[in-house]
């Protein structure tokens, strides 16, 4: 039982903060992009069509939509999920998840 606060303290060291930020902001950019998405397609398609775009989204835009957090989406925050489902590498995992390509 001693041996086990050493173990956690190990575990939390090996945490990286900034990789811990990026990924609550990623999660925060999905709840916001999730509902937009959903507007156009059934939630499971949804879901893969918000994994493609927030994972083709860099640091700033995850920060960008993320501040939609509890509020509907602008017109704005819509402008950017299109423009981030559009490029090529979204598009492509989009293909790859079997979501419908953007138009």
């Amino acid at each position: 039982m001693r041996y086990v606060a050493p173990i956690f303290l190990l575990m939390l060291a090996a945490c990286d903060p900034q990789q811990i930020a990026d990924s609550v902001g990623r999660r925060a950019a999905a709840s916001v992009v999730l509902p937009v998405v959903q507007n156009d397609m059934p939630t499971p398609v949804a879901r893969k069509a918000t994994d493609c775009i927030v994972s083709n989204a860099s640091a700033a835009e995850v920060q960008a939509l993320a501040r939609d957090v509890g509020v509907v989406a602008g017109t704005l925050t819509k402008a950017n999920i299109r423009t981030i489902a559009l490029r090529p590498e979204a598009q492509a995992c989009f293909a790859a998840a079997g979501v419908p390509p953007v138009r």
